[in-house]
């Protein structure tokens, strides 16, 4: 049992508060610098008090970065990446769990080595894949049959070809499973004997039990889909494509160009302003799916 003592207390929030410091300092210094002007950005020693020059800066940032179709992207990629993470997830847990099969175990395990292949390392077959999505079907049909098929989709400059080569985790296919395997057979006994089918179980039993789930990892798939940046530089080369992260790299100034760190700032800051929105939001769930279950 852990005693509660004025001077552990005081320790304990003294260790607290040093490390909400050094979390804040950094968003403390990038929101001063977004603030001011080149001359007090690149000044030694630097001032950690806000400037004068906060609209300018940002929107230079908005016009130069074209962020407002470059947050879109980011939003739309992300929130499609992960509604089809948890979607795929969930159903590829259901069927790993509750389809009784001798190669369940199988499946799984050939999906947990997945976890072992970020995408750093698939990202050249990938790729390979996204710019000639029939090429599989294609070279099948050509070896089965020997006839030429000529059809090809594209799918780099699109949403699709931005979303689906991510859409697949193992991470997730892993925490569904885990929690599946929590659930009482009983429960499945019972909707079986109440004459519910596979899907209604899973949509009216199985989905509303892992909300709390869902959430905590929709929170850490939004944020992780949202600061992506060597997939989406790869698959867009069309601006109207082009989403928050590789839209900086229009801010960072040219090798003969002043660095104009102030407006470079004020669009980083713009640019992480939605994740911490939507974990600030999620907050609460994220915390109730890492440490309730609920049955």
């Amino acid at each position: 049992m852990i005693e509660r003592t004025p001077a552990a207390n005081a320790v304990t929030y003294a260790i607290m508060t040093l490390a909400l410091g050094s979390v804040l300092l950094p968003f403390w210094i990038v929101f001063c610098a977004s603030t001011q002007s080149l001359q007090a950005v690149n000044a030694v020693p630097f001032s950690f008090l806000p400037g004068g020059e906060m609209l300018a800066n940002y929107a230079n940032a908005w016009d130069r970065g074209d962020l407002g179709t470059a947050l879109f992207n980011s939003f739309a990629m992300a929130a499609l990446v992960t509604g089809g993470k948890i979607a795929v997830s969930a159903l590829s847990a259901f069927a790993i769990v509750y389809f009784r099969s001798s190669w369940g175990t199988v499946f799984f395990w050939l999906v947990f080595m997945t976890l072992m292949l970020p995408l750093e390392v698939r990202v050249v077959p990938t790729y390979n894949i996204a710019a000639d999505a029939f090429q599989p079907i294609r070279l099948l049909v050509q070896t089965l049959t020997g006839i030429e098929v000529s059809v090809e989709w594209n799918l780099l400059n699109s949403y699709s070809g931005l979303t689906l080569p991510l859409v697949a985790t193992a991470t997730g296919t892993f925490l569904f499973r885990q929690f599946f395997m929590t659930v009482p057979d009983e429960l499945a006994e019972a909707a079986r004997m109440d004459g519910s089918g596979p899907w209604r179980f899973f949509v009216d039993i199985l989905l509303p039990l892992s909300r709390t789930n869902m959430l905590a990892l929709a929170t850490i798939l939004f944020a992780d889909t949202w600061n992506q940046y060597l997939w989406p530089k790869l698959m867009v080369t069309d601006p109207a494509y082009r989403t928050a992260q590789t839209a900086l790299g229009a801010l960072i100034p040219s090798p003969d160009g002043a660095p104009q760190w102030n407006v470079t700032m004020a669009g980083a800051l713009l640019v992480v302003l939605p994740p911490l929105i939507v974990v600030a939001v999620l907050q609460r769930w994220f915390v109730r799916g890492l440490i309730v279950t609920e049955k």
